[in-house]
């Protein structure tokens, strides 16, 4: 036993003995040492043994024999002819499900990412942009008065009518989209809408459109139910529509800020989308469409949907944060009621607390205050990121000759021989994250000459440090 651990030593001590009686190792017969002896042998306290006793009888392990003293209890004292024999470790792998995912490129960020001087990451807002004090005070109110039992009740299949009423009034309109309650599903995430829009509508022989280069955690939720994935190209207008779309049994975009591209999806193109086929199902991922830094923003592709065939998705994510985990589908009534009873035998619903404190964040006017905030401060680390990428490594967008003026990362594509995951190796030595380009494509040759660099995780006055120390990693990794 360490006296220096902070475990206390009854506790190692029971331990200790636990682990020879599981081991068939101690005393004769099973008994065990009185408690004066053994902590005499020990040195420690007799309390100290006693106490460790006292425990492993409350548990079974030992029992206490009249005027004999104490020792290990039948039921757990293997015998010798079952300690000697090794136990064959239990065959997990016969009975895992098949991997059907395997050769499909994963992203995969440090989870300490925050401890690294120069974080150009996407999907991971600084805390600079979290309304801290707006947050905990909703938090409070969701525990009092009327919000209280809304906060911890059981709501069954069920979302806090709050929210959605919040969703519908605040949200939605910003985006274009008319919608009522019927049509709303609160999600944890966009990711766990489009694992739900999976689940009921794909399968096997079920084939998905999407862009490629796009969203890889998608792919693999897709492929995970059995469903084919049918790659499309990406140009400077977003996914490129051909003919083999109405082949298809749904099609999957992010038609704001494409991802990784950030280019938006044309006008013509989305009438493209909504005319290829009656029976196609158009899900529509809108993960930061609130970040638009020049003109206006383009309304929702949900927003010209006449015959309902829309699914769109909507997160909380990558603005307020992502481990709140709060995100909402919107959809036909008729899909929203299925998408409801999956996710009832799933995780029945988000946490009631979360739900109704971003309702009272968005009905507050906090949210729009937060949001107005956190646009002015990612417009300025856009023009940053911009001008330090120009300036610094004279690289530049995928298409045309500017970056789009929107979003909460950069696609910047460097010299064709560059390779963006030796780069990104070599970067990470210097404090700098960066996402190589081979993570978002899906059909080979996978791209290597471009990185992804995310700016809404960064602090705003490390930008042109972190670009610098970037290409000193070009020249010299």
């Amino acid at each position: 036993m360490r006296r220096t651990s902070g475990v206390p030593l009854y506790r190692q001590l029971r331990a200790a003995l636990e682990a020879e009686i599981l081991a068939g190792r101690l005393g004769a017969e099973g008994r065990l040492p009185s408690s004066r002896e053994l902590a005499q042998t020990l040195g420690v306290s007799r309390n100290t043994v006693v106490t460790a006793y006292q425990e492993l009888i409350a548990e079974g392990y030992v029992t206490s024999l009249p005027r004999s003293g104490l020792a290990v209890n039948a039921e757990v004292r293997p015998s010798a002819a079952a300690v000697a024999p090794a136990v064959p470790r239990f065959d997990w792998d016969a009975r895992l499900a098949p991997v059907l995912d395997g050769d499909l490129p994963i992203s995969h960020r440090p989870r300490d990412w925050q401890r690294y001087r120069y974080p150009f990451l996407s999907g991971q807002p600084s805390a600079d942009l979290f309304p801290h004090r707006a947050w905990q005070r909703c938090l409070r109110a969701a525990l009092e008065g009327p919000s209280f039992w809304p906060s911890l009740s059981d709501l069954g299949d069920a979302d806090d009518p709050l929210l959605v009423e919040a969703l519908c009034r605040h949200i939605l309109p910003a985006r274009g989209i008319d919608a009522d309650p019927s049509q709303v599903l609160v999600t944890l995430g966009s990711q766990q809408g489009h694992a739900l829009v999976a689940g009921e509508l794909l399968g096997p022989g079920r084939r998905l459109a999407v862009e490629d280069p796009g969203y890889p955690d998608l792919w693999h939720i897709a492929v995970r139910t059995g469903a084919s994935l049918v790659p499309f190209s990406v140009d400077g207008g977003g996914l490129v529509p051909v003919s083999a779309l109405a082949s298809c049994d749904a099609v999957a975009v992010t038609p704001s800020h494409q991802y990784p591209t950030n280019v938006t999806l044309t006008v013509g193109r989305r009438r493209q989308l909504l005319d290829a086929s009656p029976d196609l199902v158009i899900i529509e991922d809108d993960y930061d469409a609130e970040f638009r830094y020049a003109g206006s923003p383009t309304p929702a592709l949900k927003a010209l949907d006449r015959r309902g065939q829309v699914v769109y998705l909507g997160s909380f994510s990558k603005f307020l944060a992502p481990g709140l985990r709060l995100g909402f589908l919107v959809a036909d009534a008729r899909l929203v009621a299925a998408l409801r009873e999956r996710r009832r035998f799933q995780v029945r619903h988000a946490p009631g607390q979360q739900q109704r404190a971003l309702a009272l964040l968005i009905t507050s006017g906090d949210y729009a205050r937060a949001l107005r905030r956190a646009r002015t401060i990612l417009r300025d680390r856009w023009r940053r990121t911009v001008a330090a990428v120009e300036t610094h490594l004279g690289w530049g967008p995928a298409f045309g000759d500017t970056f789009p003026a929107g979003g909460t990362a950069l696609w910047v594509v460097g010299p064709p021989e560059l390779n963006s995951r030796a780069l990104a190796a070599a970067a990470r030595g210097r404090g700098v994250l960066v996402e190589p380009s081979d993570t978002y494509h899906l059909r080979e040759p996978r791209r290597a000459n471009a990185v992804r660099l995310g700016f809404a995780s960064i602090p705003t006055d490390l930008i042109e440090e972190g670009i610098t120390e970037l290409r000193n990693a070009t020249v010299r990794g």
